[in-house]
């Protein structure tokens, strides 16, 4: 039986409680609105909801309990609609029925904190296909614990942060993701939200932040029931969660969401804060924010109610939850994005960088030296955002990167043969650029083993290949384990601060010393051939005379048996100013080869 509302209970959706479950619903334009579900066998006769100031209706169903289906059934004039629960939790499928959801989780002695922005490196992956076998094809889909089977790989990889590809329910059970269903419901291919909970859970234990991608930019395109939701539209399109004028459009129909309307704005605003409260994610990554503050692709035609959404969610965040991160794909060098939004800006924490990642694909992909360039290479070291390196997140591979005409980087350098002796060479001093260059550097899943082609969710990653190229996955560990200066020799590399100090284009070497307060241990000199030649005793610049060890050379032999091994060593730094240092010192070093450099400290 249904009981009576006398003390209504807050929320959206469906809120079990002890007294049954309480359903809430938007539908303005509705003239009824029920609740069927399993637990009054789907009936058309059930008592009509509550109607409560704003268009939103309201009932408590004693006899529902966690665990059953449940619809709205909704009737404007003549339309009877069946629609899926905009707060649903969980869903059987995008074209099922919502699911009564289990709110309580037992998390245990989690205390994760985020560590500090510049000691984080990130790695992306696609939950439906980063664990999955070679030999699982057809509808068979990865899912949260077959990601749990790989922290070891991670571990010993060396990153502490993964950003997982969004997880919100979408259509059918392949996909990137990208075409949210139910922004509230988790993927039930994936296992569903209490599978979710438990592999962050996992990931905190083993040490491993969780960043989650979301998308608000448009909702579907498919398989939605917010399309027209209450019978309610104009123009033909989507109705009360969307624009319905010529906002409305977007590459991926005419779906975006109307940010102008109170409701829908707090629908996106309750989205992005139960990820973090429900889930406890440790950030969150906003899909091509370029389509909520504008119309289209100039950013010409601003959408103001956009940005606000954004800055609304950002300072909350920021209040609630200090310290965690939220990162914008804007891809159009916009100070604005993280500048704070008490000066007008939205407020993220970082975005990924345009300004990095194309100049120096170019430069390792091109296919002749000559055409590389060490002057644009140069000022993507140097680029940032704000006067802060870690308002970026830099990277070679990405989802966007690695697909839509785009291969990954030991592709694009040697499409026939993407393991040959180039392929190696090149893509792997992209990373070396990557995790020695001021930012957060990221990862795509499968890069530190040379997963050639192109991102494809249907294809899962060649696990094979991480026994095949051991070495290569060295070189990236050894390089992280740098990066976040482990062996307290590299702290330069957590460091703000960067002068690139050589920059010899003809030749196509170049250096640059990082830093974060100075002095040995901290004082980093990395030095790069872009040229398939070797130096035997090239001259640079030196922050101090003395002795640099040679921490890492992307050259040597035990990250492949096919390297040159270049004899590089040690460098002893002498009294004559070069490069605007006051010490300089000759240096042996391979093709296409980086090597990394830092003084130890001096005894007591």
């Amino acid at each position: 039986m249904t009981v009576s509302n006398v003390d209504t209970v807050a929320g959206m959706g469906a809120i079990p409680h002890e007294r049954g479950v309480a359903f809430r619903v938007w539908a303005p334009h509705a003239d009824s609105v029920r609740v069927i579900g399993t637990f009054n066998d789907w009936s058309h006769t059930s008592p009509v909801m509550e109607a409560e100031s704003h268009g939103y209706w309201y009932i408590n169903c004693a006899e529902a309990k966690i665990g059953d289906e449940y619809k709205f059934l909704l009737q404007n004039g003549e339309q009877v609609l069946e629609k899926i629960d905009p707060y649903a939790r969980q869903v059987t499928n995008s074209v099922g029925s919502s699911v009564v959801h289990q709110p309580d989780f037992d998390w245990g002695e989690d205390d994760f904190t985020l560590p500090a922005w510049n000691e984080l490196v990130i790695y992306e992956m696609h939950v439906g296909t980063f664990g999955r076998k070679t030999e699982e094809v057809g509808d068979q889909n990865a899912d949260f614990d077959s990601i749990e089977k790989h922290f070891g790989h991670l571990t010993k990889l060396g990153v502490n942060a993964i950003q997982l590809m969004p997880l919100a329910e979408f259509a059918g059970d392949i996909s990137w993701g990208y075409n949210p269903a139910h922004i509230f419901a988790v993927e039930s291919a994936y296992g569903g939200p209490i599978e979710l909970k438990e592999f962050v859970k996992q990931a905190h234990a083993r040490g491993f932040a969780v960043i989650l991608d979301v998308v608000y930019n448009h909702f579907g395109p498919s398989d939605t029931d917010l399309w027209q939701f209450d019978g309610w539209s104009d123009n033909g399109l989507g109705g009360i969660y969307f624009y319905n004028d010529w906002r409305a459009a977007t590459p991926w129909g005419d779906t975006r969401p109307d940010y102008g309307r109170g409701e829908v704005r707090q629908f996106i605003f309750d989205n992005a804060m139960m990820w973090l409260e429900d889930y406890r994610m440790d950030g969150l990554r906003f899909d091509m924010t370029l389509y909520i503050r504008s119309v289209d692709s100039n950013g010409d035609t601003e959408i103001p109610e956009g940005w606000g959404l954004t800055q609304w969610i950002n300072r909350e965040i920021q209040a609630k939850y200090p310290g965690r991160l939220t990162i914008a794909e804007d891809l159009q060098n916009n100070d604005y994005l993280t500048r704070p939004t008490d000066v007008g800006g939205a407020g993220f924490g970082a975005q990924w960088d345009a300004g990095f990642v194309h100049p120096i694909r170019n430069a390792l992909i091109v296919p002749h030296d000559d055409q590389r360039s060490m002057w644009s290479v140069r000022d993507a070291l140097y680029h940032r955002y704000n006067q802060d390196a870690f308002e970026r997140i830099v990277y070679t591979e990405s989802h966007d990167e690695v697909a839509n005409g785009k291969a990954r980087v030991p592709e694009e350098i040697s499409p026939d043969d993407p393991g040959d002796w180039f392929a190696k060479k090149r893509s792997t001093l992209g990373a070396a650029l990557v995790l020695t260059a001021p930012g957060i550097p990221m990862l795509f899943q499968g890069q530190e083993f040379l997963q050639g082609d192109w991102f494809d969710d249907q294809v899962p990653l060649d696990w094979e290949q991480a026994t095949e190229y051991s070495g290569i996955v060295r070189l990236y560990r050894d390089l992280i384990a740098l990066r976040l200066n482990r062996e307290s020799t590299t702290g330069g590399l957590c460091g703000q601060h960067i002068n690139v100090h050589h920059v010899n284009d003809g030749d196509k070497v170049l250096s640059y010393h990082r830093w974060k307060e100075g002095g040995a241990t901290d004082d980093v000199v990395v030095v790069i051939n872009f040229a398939n030649r070797t130096w035997d005793a090239y001259e640079i610049g030196l922050p101090h005379p003395g002795t640099w060890t040679l921490r890492l050379s992307t050259d040597s032999n035990h990250y492949s048996a096919g390297f040159s091994n270049h004899p590089s060593a040690d460098l002893e730094a002498v009294a004559h100013p070069s490069d605007g240092y006051p010490a300089s010192g000759k240096l042996s070093i391979g093709p296409y080869t980086a090597l990394v450099y830092s003084q130890n400290a001096l005894p007591e």
